[in-house]
């Protein structure tokens, strides 16, 4: 049997409602919604950093299984073990910076900026891709010419939004089947001081009428995707004063281009790029 407050079975109890308002305190109130909202931020940055170093931690993986097969063998290729050792030395390294860029991030603490050579960063990428790339069959075309334009920005980051862009048509391509697959990737002076990047891919395809959603928080197409990826590509240029956006590809594909603005700008790219693009 509940126990009932006197004032709500008749009783004559004196006591009134407001003796037992039980309302809580605006003060802890604000304290509880600055909790949650740290932890709705926790949540967020522990699924980024599953998502973002998957891809590094899959080439260490793959990697090491390798070398172990050479290893064994009765003549080991000591020079190919050499190789994979290096690699998986790179993907722990771009792991661990990886990292390092998400929690820059999520502390809002400030962008690690530096002038950032593109086509060398844009090759960087490249190079840790690049066994997953030949393992999925999949041709790289890549036309680099940033006009000695460099970025004032944060390297890691950008490498980051690259990265992700890439995989995602990785993982496209090998889902589909009797259809070239190419990956093209690009960079080119744009406007008055800006630089162009775009990744281009020949997989499954874009539908157009989700096109303006695939960046927001928690959207994703994927069975098993957390919708986080391509939301913190669009806060990472967005933060470098950029913008981002994706289209699909004819006959078959998706592209995706991002903007930011070259080192000495400092007013932002113009909205309303896109279209100039293509």
């Amino acid at each position: 049997m509940t126990n009932t407050p006197h004032w709500c079975t008749g009783s004559d109890d004196p006591r009134t409602a407001s003796d037992f308002d039980i309302r809580p305190d605006p003060a802890d109130a604000k304290v509880d919604l600055a909790l949650v909202a740290r932890l709705s931020t926790l949540g967020e940055l522990v699924a980024s950093i599953v998502h973002e170093i998957n891809q590094p931690l899959g080439t260490i993986a793959m990697q090491a299984a390798t070398c172990l097969v050479g290893l064994r063998r009765d003549n080991p290729d000591l020079k190919a073990v050499g190789e994979g050792l290096v690699r998986i030395e790179r993907a722990a390294m771009r792991a661990g910076s990886v990292i390092r860029g998400l929690m820059t991030l999520a502390r809002r603490s400030g962008l690690q900026l530096a002038e950032v050579d593109m086509n060398k960063a844009i090759g960087e990428v490249l190079t840790l891709a690049r066994s997953e790339i030949g393992q999925h069959d999949i041709t790289l075309d890549s036309n680099l010419d940033t006009g000695n334009r460099s970025v004032q920005g944060d390297r890691v980051l950008l490498q980051q939004v690259l990265m992700n862009l890439i995989m995602n048509s990785i993982e496209s391509m090998r889902a589909t089947a009797d259809l070239p697959r190419v990956l093209s990737v690009s960079s080119e002076p744009w406007g008055v001081g800006g630089l162009l990047v775009t990744v281009e891919d020949t997989g499954g395809g874009l539908d157009p009428a989700i096109a303006d959603r695939i960046f927001d928080p928690l959207f994703t197409t994927k069975p098993k995707g957390m919708g986080m990826g391509l939301s913190i590509c669009r806060s990472i240029i967005e933060a470098h004063g950029g913008r981002i956006w994706a289209s699909p590809r004819i006959p078959h594909g998706a592209i995706f281009r991002f903007i930011v603005p070259s080192a000495g700008e400092t007013g932002g790219v113009q909205p309303g790029l896109e279209s100039d693009v293509g």
